[in-house]
């Protein structure tokens, strides 16, 4: 009886969790080094939707190459120096799918990239199949909750990551200005220590001139 009257809450809690596991997500943020290539693989049902987002967070001008295959080696997706973008396709067959970022046209230049992979959708919180009433007040709380849970989620990673590139840049902004501020020094000594020689030279060659006239 204990276990009936918590039932509700019990399978309320099931459902959320099996709706969280259903998809499958990679979700991550790696470095890439300059003139360097990285690849990652997922193993993919044939008729699944998949999306891949992907945004570059430091280095250089913010690019990197993209390329996305299927288990034959047909490009599903190709772009050059994007520094950020978003490509959604279903797979054609079953097998391994492979996604590569490239950085080998940059010589010196180090990126961080992040990129989210979903394979699949999350299916609804309630099926409303084998259902013959109309969701409760709590069901619909909780479909209503898990939908402003995943926009949260979007934003929170949105920020992360414009805040993260906003850091970079503000950072770089303060290297090349210590570096301006440390050559404009160097330059001022060297201009003062120029005119210190320059005036000393001239006083000297003054007072020689002066000398010789008097004599």
């Amino acid at each position: 009886r204990g276990s009936r009257s918590a039932g509700p809450s019990g399978r309320l809690l099931l459902v959320v969790a099996l709706a969280a596991c259903a998809a499958r997500a990679s979700e991550i943020t790696f470095e890439l080094p300059d003139n360097a290539k990285q690849c990652f693989y997922e193993e993919i049902a044939q008729g699944t939707k998949c999306t891949l987002e992907f945004q570059v967070i430091t280095g250089g001008h913010y690019d990197v190459d993209c390329r996305l295959e299927d288990p034959d080696g047909t490009v599903l997706y190709k772009e050059m120096k994007k520094q950020y973008d978003s490509f959604t396709f279903t797979a054609s067959r079953n097998g391994t799918y492979k996604f590569c970022f490239s950085n080998e046209f940059s010589t010196f230049t180090h990126k961080t990239v992040y990129f989210d992979f979903q394979v699949g959708e999350d299916p609804p919180l309630f099926p409303s199949e084998n259902r013959v009433t109309a969701l409760t007040q709590m069901e619909s709380a909780c479909v209503s909750i898990h939908e402003a849970l995943k926009s949260v989620i979007d934003y929170q990673t949105h920020f992360r990551l414009r805040e993260a590139q906003g850091r970079s840049r503000a950072e770089d902004l303060n290297t090349r200005v210590a570096y301006w501020s440390v050559g404009e020094a160097i330059i001022l000594l060297v201009v003062s220590i120029g005119q210190v020689f320059l005036l000393k030279s001239f006083f000297s060659d003054k007072r020689t001139t002066t000398t010789r006239v008097g004599s």
